[in-house]
Order: C-alpha cells, then sequence, then structure tokens
C-alpha cells in the first residue's frame, strides 16, 4: 500500500484495503481504459451529488433502516457481480471477517442510516454540505490516532476555517433559527463516522493480501446482515411499494454505493489518491444544486458561502510538507 506525499487522510484510506501491489504486477503497464479518467470522474462527482436527492425521495415512501437496507443489498449485488466478472472470491480468516464487520458499522451500515433519518428533518442541501465535513474531522481525529501525521500551521489553520464554514451554514449568528438540531447533529455524526472508520481499516487491514474489490464486497455483505438484522427490529414491512421512492433506492444502492466504489478505486489506480478525492469538492455544490433544482428546497445566502468556507478548510487540511 503506497500513499501520495500530499494527500488528506480520509482520501488516502479510501484505498487502505488494496492489497499491497506485488514488484511483477506494478511492472505490468495498466490496461487502456474504456472510458477517459475525466468523464468516469465527473461520474462518480454526479453520482455521489444525487445521493442525497436519491435519500430523500427513498425516504418519502420508506422507512429510513427500510431505505438503507435497499441501498446496501442493491450495492452488494453489484460487487458481487464485479467479483464474479473477475473471479475473485471472498476473504477468509475469522480475524479479517472480525474486522470487516467493524468497518462495515463505521462506513456503511451507520453513516448511511444516519443521513437517512437525517434528511426526515433536513433538506439534503444541508445534509450534502454535512457530508463535506469529513476531511474535516479526518485530519482532527487523524492527529490524534495517527503519529505519523504531524499538524502543520496550514492544516490547523484550515481545520479552524472549516468549522467556522460549518458554522456559517447552520447560522450560528442567529442562533441555529429554524434548525433541526438533531438531523443536523445526525448528519455531521455520519459525516464523523467515515474517517472513524478509515482510521480502524488503516490500522486492522492495511497489510491484507485479499483485493480491495473482495474485502469492500465482504465489508458491504457484512453491512447488508447488520441492517437485515436490525431493521425489523424498528420497522414494520411496507404494506405498499410507491414506485418512484423504489427506484430512488435501487439507484442509491446500484449506482451511489455499488458502482460508484468500483469508479473510485478505479480512479484512484489510475491518477492516485490526490486527484481523485477531488470528486469531494463536487459532491456538495451538486447536492445543492439538485435539492434546489429539483426538490424545490429554500437556499440562504449563508449556506452557499459557509460551504465555499467549509471546502477551502478542507483543501488546506490536505497540504503537507513534500519530503
Amino acid at each position: 500500500m503506497r500513499y501520495e506525499i500530499v494527500c488528506r487522510i480520509v482520501a488516502a484510506m479510501s484505498i487502505v484495503s488494496a492489497s499491497r501491489t506485488p514488484p511483477e504486477a506494478a511492472a505490468r503497464p495498466l490496461p487502456r481504459a474504456r472510458l477517459d479518467w475525466r468523464l468516469r470522474f465527473a461520474a462518480l462527482s454526479l453520482i455521489w451529488g444525487f445521493s442525497f436527492l436519491l435519500i430523500k425521495v427513498g425516504t418519502n415512501g420508506y422507512a429510513p433502516f427500510q431505505v438503507t437496507l435497499g441501498r446496501l443489498v442493491f450495492g452488494t449485488a453489484v460487487l458481487a457481480a464485479a467479483m464474479a466478472l473477475k473471479r475473485e472470491r471472498l476473504p477468509r480468516g475469522a480475524r479479517t471477517w472480525g474486522h470487516l464487520a467493524v468497518a462495515a458499522f463505521l462506513l456503511n451500515a451507520l453513516p448511511f442510516s444516519l443521513f437517512a433519518y437525517a434528511e426526515l428533518t433536513i433538506p439534503s442541501t444541508l445534509a450534502g454540505i454535512c457530508n463535506a465535513t469529513s476531511p474535516l474531522w479526518g485530519m482532527a481525529l487523524a492527529l490524534v490516532a495517527l503519529s505519523e501525521d504531524r499538524p502543520t500551521r496550514v492544516r490547523v489553520a484550515g481545520l479552524g476555517l472549516g468549522f467556522l464554514g460549518v458554522l456559517t451554514v447552520l447560522g450560528a449568528w442567529q442562533g441555529f433559527h429554524g434548525l433541526d438540531a438533531t438531523g443536523t447533529a445526525m448528519a455531521l455524526l455520519a459525516s464523523l463516522s467515515y474517517p472513524v472508520g478509515w482510521i480502524y481499516v488503516r490500522r486492522t487491514l492495511a497489510g491484507s493480501s485479499h483485493s480491495h474489490l473482495s474485502l469492500t464486497g465482504a465489508q458491504l455483505l457484512l453491512a447488508t446482515v447488520q441492517l437485515a438484522v436490525v431493521t425489523p427490529l424498528f420497522t414494520s414491512a411496507p404494506t405498499r411499494f410507491p414506485v418512484l421512492p423504489l427506484l430512488a433506492v435501487v439507484a442509491l444502492g446500484a449506482l451511489g454505493t455499488g458502482l460508484a466504489v468500483l469508479l473510485q478505486y478505479g480512479l484512484v489506480a489510475e491518477v492516485g489518491p490526490t486527484t481523485a478525492q477531488m470528486v469531494t469538492y463536487f459532491i456538495p455544490v451538486i447536492a445543492t444544486a439538485a435539492g434546489v433544482a429539483l426538490l424545490g428546497e429554500s437556499l440562504s445566502w449563508s449556506t452557499p458561502v459557509g460551504a465555499v468556507i467549509v471546502l477551502v478548510g478542507a483543501a488546506l487540511t490536505q497540504m503537507r510538507r513534500c519530503a
């Protein structure tokens, strides 16, 4: 496993589940991609940006846990198909599966469910912007949990600037007037869950001999099992199946989870984590535009201004001294 010198902690850990590349594989030329990486980058930005709209539409017809379970089922199906095509096998070893179970909870089951519950009371635009705080949480946690990740003045300034942007989005000077505190807290907690999960994965699975596709497929499978156990305990079976919310859940799983993961790993392998992680900065923009244009969500001046501040702060937290 190799990490770029200039790369934020969360983006770098997005490939931590990949196996270490053997020298003979590194020497072989990569097969020519069918689509230019820029097109795949744009597709990934759109898919993840529209995910928050799809969650909102899905929760209009189904309970949040049902939306999350459906998302995981269809996402797992896509990865299972990819594994079958590439003749990949699920990883072996109880220890590996135990670590993957924790990763599945922190990286999939928990944040997916929290975002679904959050969007019952907050607009999809706000959820998308809260998601953009993940690099800020990642940097703050990495300074504590990863001894090799040393702070710099620029990165600390970026951290402070980013959270100032969060306060701007939330309208702190107005006493958070009109803001649903519970829904917003859930969205921010979901964003925090991602870097916690990546740090756990980096500490426990970074040296795995299994491929990233095998590990991710097993991780999504475990998350699906977790939701399959929890969902019946908190929800009753739906008595009707509204078509539009159902299609949103299918798209959220097949595209926003399954296909998106495949695109992400492909981009990281081709252009490196530093370039691939730039998709982070397009997600809140697309989520905001989609929420306003397609769902008619209101937008005050503080939301886009705060979002820009958050993204600038997140960008600064990536800056590291080159060795």
